[in-house]
């Protein structure tokens, strides 16, 4: 069995561990419909992903208008109630994640939740895929009042999981940066949500296919 130099693996979650991008455009589509704006595809809002609900409603709305936060904070409570009613509806793992997870915790490895989908979603979510046993701890945009890139919540992921020794595995330049503001190692899946070719995050290590996330962190 590979040795793992982590006690704490902890993950990104949306295009990371999920393909969440049908649900998120659903209910980005659902605000952009009420208020008259045409809707966008699921390639855009992957675009848009990764940086909290707030920001993709106001980089929804901006493409196809006026996008002032008066219009993003009145507009946020019927995107939370829409996602919360519809939040696994297209949303999927993806290959090879769970048996990974296992293995992970298998190994002794506790794992962790870092994302900045609010917390109350991101357990709505881990129980819809019936991973309640999966995660050690679990972190959101609101837990501690500070979200990625912002290093408290990961700290506050790792503290939460009883580690030390922790990885941060994530898919976008946030996690990239949270990583580097926490000084810790950070592994990029090379699918995944990211604005930008994976290559270009800075990233300790590249993970293709995530059954062999194991291999790669023991070689960290």
């Amino acid at each position: 069995m590979i040795s793992l130099p982590f006690d704490v693996v902890v993950f990104d979650l949306d295009g990371t561990l999920v393909d969440s991008s049908a649900d998120l455009a659903a209910a980005l589509n659902h605000v952009l419909a009420r208020m008259g704006r045409p809707v966008v595809d699921e390639a855009t809002v992957r675009r848009l992903v990764g940086r909290g609900a707030r920001v993709l409603i106001r980089e929804g709305l901006a493409l196809s208008g006026e996008s002032s936060e008066a219009l993003v904070e009145e507009n946020y409570p019927a995107f939370i109630d829409y996602y919360a009613d519809h939040i696994c509806v297209g949303t999927r793992p993806y290959p090879g994640v769970e048996a990974t997870l296992d293995a992970l915790g298998a190994r002794g490895a506790r794992r962790a939740i870092c994302t900045n989908k609010p917390e109350r979603l991101t357990h709505l979510l881990v129980q819809a895929l019936g991973w309640q046993e999966c995660f050690e701890a679990i972190v959101g945009a609101d837990t501690t009042g500070a979200r990625k890139p912002d290093p408290a919540p990961l700290h506050e992921a790792i503290a939460r999981a009883g580690g030390r020794r922790a990885v941060l595995v994530g898919d976008s330049i946030t996690d990239a940066e949270t990583a580097r503001a926490a000084g810790l190692p950070f592994v990029a899946v090379s699918y995944g949500f990211a604005d930008r070719p994976v290559e270009a995050l800075g990233a300790d290590a590249i993970v293709q296919d995530f059954a062999r996330l194991p291999e790669v962190l023991a070689g960290l």
